[in-house]
């Protein structure tokens, strides 16, 4: 028992390492690859979703944090750091750690049930997560700003509308690509495990 728990940690040890390594190198890349406006995608929930699928809640909180980190430091929120700091730190850092423990959570209950639906389930959730706490973030502490820049440009409902609607696009994309891709690698790591 003590040799195959010893196992199980190493192995989460592991893949804990690579998929903080990929959520690093995931969100560099689509810190520089802006598709939507000022948002960069967010490309590093696909590991994300993927770790707390395989090595739970707790690991899926850690990946999260280290995504907002590489968001911090790489310059992803430079545009909210000149309208409110700590604002963006709280909404930054949150968004990142409940995407990935909220995803964790999601796998583990619903996993009893059923995998599949867990599996899918878990890389729904991080998308949401992360922007429904990223939108929560802007009209708690930047939503004024962006109206007032919008109207300085002419319109105040076209600028929130702009805004509102670049978030949208890019969450899809999120959304997408995370329901596609995180079941597939997460079936591929699971079937070589047995």
């Amino acid at each position: 028992m003590n040799k195959t728990k010893k196992k199980m940690s190493t192995e989460t040890l592991v893949l804990s390492a690579l998929m903080t390594s990929l959520v690093i190198l995931f969100q560099l890349l689509a810190t520089y690859t802006t598709f939507f406006g000022p948002f960069s995608t967010a490309i590093g929930l696909i590991p994300i979703a993927i770790g707390a699928i395989l090595c739970g809640p707790a690991i899926g909180a850690w990946l999260g944090l280290v995504f907002a980190i590489v968001i911090l430091a790489s310059g992803g929120a430079n545009l909210f750091f000149a309208v409110d700091i700590p604002g963006t730190f709280i909404t930054v850092l949150a968004k990142g750690v409940l995407c990935g423990f909220l995803s964790g959570i999601t796998f583990k209950l619903i996993n009893t049930w059923n995998k599949t639906i867990a599996t899918i389930s878990a890389a729904i959730i991080c998308p949401i997560v992360n922007t429904g706490i990223f939108m929560l973030g802007c009209f708690l502490f930047f939503m004024d700003d962006v109206v007032k820049l919008a109207s300085a440009l002419g319109s105040a409902e076209t600028g929130y509308t702009l805004f509102v609607g670049l978030a949208l696009g890019n969450f899809v994309f999120e959304l997408i690509t995370n329901m596609i891709l995180t079941p597939i690698v997460s079936r591929l790591i699971d079937f070589k495990n047995k």
